[in-house]
């Protein structure tokens, strides 16, 4: 842990009013979802429309809604970190109104088939009054991760920080390379499938590494506690005695010029096919987003306090050589 507190882990605190539309948000969803599962023809009585013949398709509408409910209170705990479950909501939320928009042109006025306009309705409660709020969310989130960002440029310089941080053990990076040369791998939030299968290589590599009298440290996003996701993500790959550092206000990482992911770099095509090898065929699954998701990783060999090695992952899904990244000598 660093020795003071950071600034910038109290910037990411969102106002207490969109915690608060979360939880409304949530709990109309939830109520909605289950009156729709228990009272599937409730809707169809009160608009003067035929019940469907299969009401069982209409009911897993209302539990996929009632799950967005969930999210949305998962969400409301820390609107910024969990802003993709508030954007995946916004997004339902807009398509929902363009899919109504589409039937009412399309279908003739006196077509069977076609939905009555007290069914508009549903949409304004459903999706157009959550518009605005859910906007400002992702819009002050962008701004708090973006301010973050830039405050990078006055990131102090690895050979600082590195006296600053300290492990579980009580130790630096700066005291450990002092001894030995010193591996620190940065990681991605521990709800990431890369995370788990970098920490899987690790695992794997580990002895090769420690064989030649190296030392591993673990740099990851959440607070370094005995009780949290990220511990037991290590604990379930053997790595819970390494050296680790929780950095959730992401200030090693900006000095070791680990930059925030582009779109390509997280969520390009060889991204997702990695991410479904990984997760699915590796079992490496995943977890909740655990630390700022847009968060690059990276690999240093470090030894005397100076960087003498150093591997910034192309993409999220890139896939570093561990035991040649701490063999190497040179500089890079």
């Amino acid at each position: 842990m660093p020795s003071a507190p950071s600034d910038q882990t109290e910037s990411l605190a969102a106002p207490r009013w969109m915690s608060w539309v979360l939880i409304v948000a949530g709990i109309y969803n939830l109520g909605w979802g289950l009156w729709v599962v228990v009272r599937p023809d409730d809707l169809f009585h009160w608009t003067g429309i035929p019940v469907p013949r299969y009401p069982s398709i209409w009911q897993c509408v209302g539990m996929v809604v009632g799950v967005y409910g969930i999210g949305y209170g998962i969400a409301a705990s820390r609107p910024y970190r969990h802003w993709p479950i508030v954007l995946v909501g916004l997004l339902g939320k807009v398509l929902g109104p363009v899919g109504m928009l589409y039937h009412l042109v399309t279908v003739p006025a006196d077509a069977p088939e076609r939905l009555p306009t007290s069914w508009v309705w549903t949409i304004v409660a459903n999706d157009l009054i959550w518009w605005v709020p859910f906007s400002v969310i992702l819009y002050q989130a962008a701004r708090s991760w973006s301010a973050r960002r830039r405050s990078q440029a006055e990131a102090q310089p690895p050979e600082v920080i590195n006296h600053r941080f300290r492990s579980q053990h009580g130790q630096t990076i700066a005291e450990l390379s002092q001894h030995s040369p010193t591996l620190v791998v940065f990681l991605r939030h521990s709800g990431c499938t890369f995370c788990r299968e970098a920490l899987s290589d690790l695992a794997r590599q580990r002895g090769e590494i420690e064989r030649d009298g190296k030392t591993i440290v673990l740099v990851h996003l959440a607070d370094d506690d005995a009780d949290s996701d990220s511990d037991a993500v290590f604990r379930k790959y053997g790595l819970q005695d390494l050296h680790r550092i929780g950095d959730p206000a992401c200030e090693l990482y900006r000095a070791y010029q680990l930059p925030r992911g582009t779109l390509r770099q997280l969520f390009g095509p060889t991204v997702w096919w990695r991410g479904f090898l990984a997760a699915i065929l590796d079992r490496h699954g995943i977890g909740k987003l655990d630390g700022d998701g847009f968060q690059m990783p990276g690999v240093f060999l470090v030894q005397n306090n100076q960087i003498v090695r150093s591997y910034r992952h192309p993409t999220a899904a890139s896939r570093p050589d561990y035991c040649a990244l701490a063999s190497a000598s040179a500089v890079s």
